[in-house]
């Protein structure tokens, strides 16, 4: 076996356990696809809608305006009031350079591995097709991956009950795309890895800046 054989014949087999499941991808795909309401296909239509990453501009003057609220709410402690500012503002900065490397990311990984979407790779009338279908650029999901970057970056300022909200908007959005006949669920499972995995990079690194800038700070005085 040469050495393009064995390399593709690793790719395939690599394929077959991360993404194939042993049949369970496909599996899982038409247990979610199957599923038909009128009112179901209209929920589906708007958790895609809202994981749609051109609202960027839009999630991002919620949070700017969340914000500033929470941080004028703060009360009159100085030092309570610079911890919400550093908590927002990190907030803010890591919805805004992760929505960026995110993008660069998928931007990568979807034309490498060129997965076809469900239209394309299961037999002509098995898939249920919601909206306009698609066919190529299967992996990783985008919706998913940027509602996971929008809960993922305000988890730390959330409580518990905006948690479980934000956990339960991750997985209606990514079920979603499953649904409308888009993505394949581990399609959906890469995309919210991939965006997870983003936001924690640049969490560690803004607030490895922030300590980093205390230090400075406090070597100045």
């Amino acid at each position: 076996m040469g050495i393009g054989a064995g390399r593709l014949s690793h790719k395939l087999s690599m394929k077959a356990i991360f993404y194939d499941w042993g049949g369970g991808n496909v599996w899982l795909f038409h247990a979610i696809n199957d599923i038909r309401f009128s009112w179901l296909d209209k929920l589906m239509l708007l958790g895609t809608r809202l994981g749609d990453h051109a609202l960027f501009p839009f999630y991002l003057g919620v949070f700017t305006l969340l914000a500033l609220v929470r941080v004028n709410l703060s009360g009159p402690d100085i030092a309570h009031y610079r911890v919400q500012v550093n908590r927002w503002m990190a907030v803010i900065t890591v919805f805004s350079l992760a929505y960026l490397l995110d993008g660069m990311l998928l931007a990568v990984l979807k034309p490498y591995f060129d997965y076809p979407r469900p239209p394309l790779a299961l037999p002509q009338g098995s898939v249920q097709i919601i909206g306009i279908p698609e066919y190529r650029h299967s992996l990783p999901s985008g919706h998913s991956s940027f509602a996971m970057l929008i809960t993922a970056s305000l988890w730390p300022v959330m409580d518990r009950n905006w948690r479980v909200a934000g956990v339960l908007f991750v997985l209606w959005v990514g079920i979603s795309r499953i649904s409308l006949g888009a993505h394949f669920p581990a399609d959906v499972a890469a995309g919210f890895l991939s965006s997870l995995i983003v936001v924690l990079l640049v969490y560690v690194a803004i607030r490895w800046l922030i300590r980093w800038l205390a230090k400075v700070n406090f070597a100045g005085h």
